[in-house]
């Protein structure tokens, strides 16, 4: 049993060692079976553990930003023997939440939230007089997104008690400087630092204005030489740069902190990947991984000779990119999940990774794409959320020809809720000028990826899953000019089964179940394509099928199916029934694709049951 955060204050250094080394060894041997982050979490175990053994994480929350490094925190808050269950439907989560455990304060899977979160936290503790401080564990990466700047001038302004632990693991914003870093970083993390700052000030009351001139240039010259300089301007006590791995250091310089009661930025530099050599090699290989053998840290994904999505998307926007020199790539920190990471380094005067800044990323392709570039921003679904404002204000107003490749479309497994991409198609279809498809295969999304290359004006989204298509390219493509749906098979029955994208492969699948049932050639197959606009010859299907079947991979909120009645409604058809085959108004939790669907009821066979029961008579 690995000791919890009530009894590990009671352990000396040498045993706190020991525990980090039990963490680190459960962390691999679990994350080489299950999958998940890997070198973010060996690099902070330690951190974690000093964390844990000067604070209460109770009285003083931890918010993990993002909060793919929380499992040493699961482990030491009473979750090791559940453990193995790691990112497996029913199991424990890959990040905080806190319907698992009180001690998981907020959820957390998108970046840079977390001083934001603290800062609330603060003002609530302030409204109560509560002797409490709020500890916000941000990476550096996470450092470059707006949001984070924009709680650190208010903190700085307020001064409200918070500690904001910046976890420098060589990503870093803020490099040390050599030997005078090192002392002057462990000299500001002591009493008397901190004394020499109080007595300056009390000093320069007191002090003619010629003399308080020269003392408030020293105590600014003092600053300069030390790398917190940005943060101290801004009105935040630095302390740093501490070694993320020496224990004794860290639990030092938190007890210090725990007494300032103001907001301070505590600099700690760890090693990402520490204690696993193959994950110390390429640190951004092993960030987040599959399961793998630990020996030789081969990863053991099963051979397919399918295309996942992602690798048909990059491919072809390097045919197109090679062929159009005003073809651009954008993405917001995800190079390699959204397969822009060898097109930036052929094209890297066109192709960008912009970091964690969806915002940025969207508005900068707007500026191209009014100078006549043809911008490619590939987020995935459940990031582009972070850029709401910037689709609408920057894309959409000037109907502006940037075309939106949103990856992770649907289900996407084993992150969960904060990932799964179910909501684009209500958030987008409410933005004027904005066209939105969506392949059902190979053929589908290069043809719409060239026909999207092609406008010059509207902004385009097409969204596509994570990992393989549920198709392969079972039916013939057809070449794509303007808003189009394409019959893919055409039957006597009244029944049509419409499919948007990767619901097309649904509603196949459902159509094979209900064939091994006994109901063959139930329904006709119609590949929509677009979305928005939608194809009018849908008004004609209206007159021949009279009972519609909509499967996306959507919420049913705002999804296909809301589209298709608000068009049948506006077209006065009201004899056609719709049946609705996407997903419920409820965010779905973690798992491997397969066991989420089949729990919530939307898997294939599931489906054809579903009919069976409530729609033959």
């Amino acid at each position: 049993m690995i000791a919890n955060t009530n009894n590990i204050k009671t352990k000396n250094i040498t045993e706190l060692y020991e525990l980090a080394k039990e963490c680190r060894e459960k962390i691999i041997t679990t994350v080489s079976q299950n999958g998940g982050h890997l070198s973010s979490n060996l690099g902070v175990v330690e951190l974690t553990i000093a964390l844990h053994y000067v604070f209460n994480p109770l009285d003083n929350p931890f918010i993990f930003d993002v909060s793919h490094q929380c499992y040493t925190h699961k482990l030491l808050t009473f979750r090791d023997d559940r453990f193995h269950t790691l990112r497996k439907f029913g199991g424990l989560s890959g990040y905080t939440k806190p319907d698992e455990s009180e001690y998981d304060f907020f959820v957390a899977g998108h970046s840079s939230t977390s001083i934001s979160l603290a800062v609330g936290v603060a003002k609530k503790y302030a409204l109560n007089n509560e002797d409490k401080t709020p500890i916000a564990i941000i990476g550096d990466g996470a450092m470059s997104s707006g949001i984070a700047y924009e709680a650190l001038n208010e903190l700085g302004d307020k001064k409200y008690p918070c500690i904001i632990i910046l976890n420098d693991n060589e990503m870093s914003i803020s490099k040390p400087i050599g030997a005078l870093s090192k002392f002057l970083s462990k000299s500001m993390a002591k009493p008397f630092y901190q004394s020499f700052r109080k007595n300056v000030e009390k000093i320069l009351d007191y002090l003619p204005e010629g003399a308080k001139y020269t003392a408030k240039r020293f105590e600014d010259g003092f600053k300069l030489i030390t790398p917190g300089m940005f943060f101290e301007e801004l009105g935040l006590e630095y302390i740093g740069v501490v070694d993320g791995h020496d224990i004794e250091s860290l639990i030092d310089t938190f007890n210090i902190v725990k007494t300032l009661k103001k907001p301070c930025v505590i600099h700690v530099q760890t090693i990402k990947g520490k204690g696993y050599a193959p994950s110390l090699e390429d640190k951004g290989k092993w960030h987040g991984v599959g399961a793998f053998d630990i020996k030789s840290g081969e990863f053991l994904k099963k051979p397919t000779s399918k295309l996942s999505a992602t690798d048909i998307f990059a491919k072809h926007l390097e045919y197109l990119a090679d062929n159009d020199d005003k073809i651009v790539g954008i993405t917001a920190a995800m190079p390699s999940g959204v397969g822009l990471s060898a097109l930036i380094e052929k094209y890297p005067k066109r192709f960008f990774d912009v970091a964690i800044a969806e915002s940025h990323a969207v508005t900068q392709a707007c500026a191209m794409a009014k100078l006549g570039l043809k911008p490619f921003v590939a987020i995935y679904s459940t990031f582009l959320q972070r850029a709401y404002d910037q689709l609408i204000h920057d894309a959409g107003i000037l109907s502006l020809p940037v075309v939106f490749a949103m990856d992770r479309a649907g289900i996407v497994g084993e992150d969960g809720s904060t990932h799964q991409g179910l909501f684009d198609i209500g958030y987008l279809n409410a933005i004027p000028n904005f066209y939105i498809l969506a392949p059902r295969d190979e053929s589908m999304l290069k043809n719409i990826m060239t026909y999207s290359s092609s406008l010059n004006t509207n902004p385009v989204a097409f969204r596509y899953p994570r990992g393989a298509f549920r198709l392969d390219d079972e039916f013939e493509a057809i070449e794509i000019k303007k808003p189009c749906s394409q019959m893919l098979i055409k039957n006597d029955s009244k029944r049509l089964f419409i499919g948007f994208g990767d619901g097309v492969g649904r509603a196949y699948e459902c159509l094979k179940e209900l064939k091994n049932m006994g109901q063959k050639d139930f329904a006709s197959l119609l590949d929509i394509i677009f979305i928005k606009p939608i194809d009018e010859k849908l008004l004609d299907y209206a007159k021949e099928y009279k009972e519609w079947f909509i499967f996306s991979n959507n919420s049913k909120m705002g999804g296909v199916f809301s589209i298709l009645c608000a068009y049948l409604q506006e077209n006065e058809i009201y004899d056609v029934k719709l049946r609705c085959f996407e997903y419920e108004d409820m965010f779905f939790e973690h798992g491997d694709t397969k066991s989420v669907e089949k729990h919530y009821g939307v898997d294939a066979l599931s489906n054809a049951d579903k009919i069976i029961k409530n729609y033959i008579k």
